[in-house]
């Protein structure tokens, strides 16, 4: 049976005390930080991101066939292997990714935050660019009249043996047709078998 005249506290589940825990936490967090070297923890620097010196090599071992044992090193593993985060990557697609993430960037000490250029490091940029379209526009003027000279001159080359080869063999058919000739007047079509048709 219910007792109506007393009412009792139903609520039976435990109350957390957000602040006291945030509190809590706060002075672990400082306690960690005086514990090295005594002295609070200072944030990594690290270098903006910048770019790549060197070709990333995708091609090297195409097509190459490689045994790969229990006793192979990762580096020789099939697939594309890191030096600098010492990991193997799969297909290309997923290297460049991996090379452009983040893990790899941190790993060569670099954020994934880019340098503000200035209104004069862009100018210059759009001066260096323009000089060497010049550049090549000129030497690509010149390197293409040589190589469509030389193209053309392939092509004659070509012509003419394909002509020579048709002689050859407008040749090579006459001499058959005048030994078939040949042979009809003399009584025989050919050396096949002996044996006579009726």
């Amino acid at each position: 049976m219910a007792s109506g005249s007393g009412t009792k506290n139903l609520d039976f589940r435990r109350k957390w005390d957000k602040d006291e825990y945030e509190k809590l936490a706060e002075k672990r967090l400082t306690e960690e930080r005086e514990k090295k070297d005594g002295k609070p923890a200072q944030p990594v620097k690290r270098d903006l991101l910048r770019h790549r010196d060197y070709k990333v090599d995708l091609e090297s071992k195409l097509g190459k066939t490689t045994v790969i044992t229990k006793t192979t090193p990762q580096s020789g593993m099939g697939g594309y292997y890191c030096n600098v985060c010492d990991c193997v990557v799969k297909d290309s697609i997923n290297f460049l990714d991996h090379i452009n993430g983040k893990k790899h960037q941190r790993n060569l000490g670099m954020s994934m935050r880019v340098e503000h250029s200035t209104l004069d490091q862009v100018k210059k940029c759009f001066e260096e660019n323009k000089k060497m379209a010049e550049k090549q526009k000129d030497y690509d003027l010149e390197e293409r009249m040589k190589e469509l000279c030389e193209e053309e001159e392939k092509a004659k080359a070509y012509k003419k043996e394909k002509q020579r080869e048709k002689k050859q063999h407008a040749e090579e058919d006459l001499i058959f047709e005048e030994d078939d000739k040949i042979a009809a007047v003399m009584g025989f079509s050919g050396f096949g078998s002996t044996k006579k048709n009726h």
